[in-house]
């Protein structure tokens, strides 16, 4: 074990805090107590810790104020005040933390071996307790330094540019699938984590999904963690607004000849795009950051966006309360998206508490479990459709008229296209509002409205089948 600490690298860090107290702030961004491996070393560079925060002078004999005897021996005090000066303290300081990041992988290898075999725990749980640890230690190994203004300004001027050369484009990340939403919000940008709110039946799994298309089209990579729905349901959606044939005649198997032909194309495809879809169910996490890590590290896939349908159903680590789970689940989603530098959009629910205001629109204080969601995200949009409360609400009176013994004639239509607004209640870096798109039911599919600059971000196939023909179309197996 001595290869992983040294008592003399120790004791001369801390004596260089006691002759030089100013270099404690530097030492405080990388060390921690715990980093040193000698107990009473630990408690000294606490009470040190203590002091400096305190405004108190870090010297001699306040330490010995605030320390034992059984936890300090005055001996190591009195090495610690003869040890030699040293001048690239930072070093010594690199060494302590090298040190103590290994002595924890010695320590976890302890771990893996007591949750795999001794402990009886499923294979899943140990795991999930190995990822955990595992990524705890990273973060905590993880150091920024300050950076002074001459490399910010130049930082700065290097993205300016960037963005010059790309020809004052509105669109800086990756597609939102549509032309206004894209002019609204430059797209999803690197770090960004995204979350998209509604109430049931608005229609926010069909619109990221419809965002997923619009990407892995452009051929970016997508890993797409449904969490509520199986894979081949969430396919049979994406390919109706993929190939205009309605949903329910995809469900059905109900087609004519050009549909067939049209299905099998959009398979031959897709087949060749970068979507990947995680349907168990249930997933943390640590789960979610290490398979989303495991695709990424195959530059082939070029995941550029990671779409989590929903929020809540995602398990959390440990046993807390679920507003602290769910705290700690969107800070991890946010870290995540900063670590991979892409976009995170995370579907969520709201509360019902909206139904019993007159204007049902969405804002930021339906969000369920608001606080930890609405701290960690950029962008908050949220869908909603008028249509669905009118219909609902047609529904209702005719039922009431019904059990009166009275007629009631309905004045609502149902349209094939609905209006749909996607509200920007948040955004950190731009400005919040109101892009209105249409919603084509049978196609489970939003496009930009005809008045947008660009025609709706759709792919259509289109053949000519011979009718004469029996229909005989070999379907790719959705995997």
């Amino acid at each position: 074990m001595d290869s992983v600490y040294s008592i003399n690298i120790e004791r001369a860090v801390l004596s260089s805090i006691l002759f030089n107290p100013d270099e404690i702030e530097e030492i405080l961004s990388i060390l921690k107590p715990k980093d040193f491996y000698l107990p009473a070393h630990q408690k000294i560079f606490e009470v040190m810790t203590n002091l400096y925060r305190d405004d108190m002078p870090v010297d001699e004999e306040f330490i010995r104020k605030r320390v034992s005897a059984k936890d300090v021996d005055d001996s190591i005090l009195i090495e610690i005040l003869s040890a030699n000066p040293i001048t690239n303290t930072l070093a010594y300081v690199k060494e302590i933390k090298d040190g103590s990041i290994k002595r924890e992988l010695a320590s976890l290898a302890t771990t893996i071996k007591k949750v795999s075999i001794e402990d009886e725990v499923p294979a899943n749980e140990a795991l999930d307790t190995i990822q955990g640890e595992l990524y705890k230690i990273s973060t905590d190994s993880a150091t920024s330094e300050l950076k002074d203004m001459q490399e910010i300004t130049g930082d700065t001027l290097s993205y300016i540019k960037k963005m010059k050369e790309l020809g004052n484009q509105h669109l800086i990340g990756e597609t939102t699938g549509f032309h206004d939403l894209d002019k609204r919000t430059t797209g999803f940008n690197e770090g960004d984590l995204v979350i998209i709110a509604a109430r049931p039946a608005m229609g926010k799994t069909a619109l990221v999904l419809n965002m997923a298309l619009a990407n892995v089209e452009a051929g970016k990579g997508v890993v797409f963690f449904s969490l509520e729905m199986p894979a081949e349901q969430l396919m049979l959606r994406m390919l109706a607004a993929k190939t205009s044939i309605p949903l329910q005649n995809l469900r059905k198997g109900d087609m004519d000849d050009d549909q067939w032909s049209n299905l099998s194309r959009a398979f031959d495809d897709l087949n060749q795009k970068k979507l990947f879809v995680d349907d168990g169910g249930s997933v943390n996490i640590n789960q979610l950051r290490a398979r989303v890590r495991k695709l990424a590290q195959n530059e082939d896939n070029n995941i550029s966006m990671v779409i989590i349908d929903y929020l809540q159903l995602m398990q959390g680590t440990g046993n807390k309360d679920r507003h602290q789970e769910v705290s700690d689940i969107s800070r991890g989603l946010k870290m995540l998206a900063r670590e991979m530098k892409i976009p995170i959009i995370a579907l969520s629910q709201l509360n019902r508490g909206l139904e019993n205001r007159p204007d049902k629109r969405p804002m930021l204080s339906d969000l369920r479990e608001s606080g930890a969601i609405e701290q960690d995200a950029d962008i908050i949009m949220f869908v909603y459709r008028d249509d669905v409360y009118k219909e609902r609400d047609e529904a209702r009176k005719e039922k009431e008229a019904k059990d009166k013994g009275e007629e009631y004639k309905s004045t609502f239509v149902n349209k094939p296209v609905e209006e749909a607004e996607i509200i920007i209640g948040k955004q950190r870096n731009g400005p919040i509002g109101t892009v209105k798109l249409d919603f084509q039911k049978q196609y489970t599919r939003f496009v930009n409205k005809q008045s947008s600059a660009d025609a709706p971000i759709e792919v259509v196939f289109e053949s000519v089948a011979d009718t004469n023909k029996e229909t005989n179309i070999d379907v790719p197996q959705i995997l």
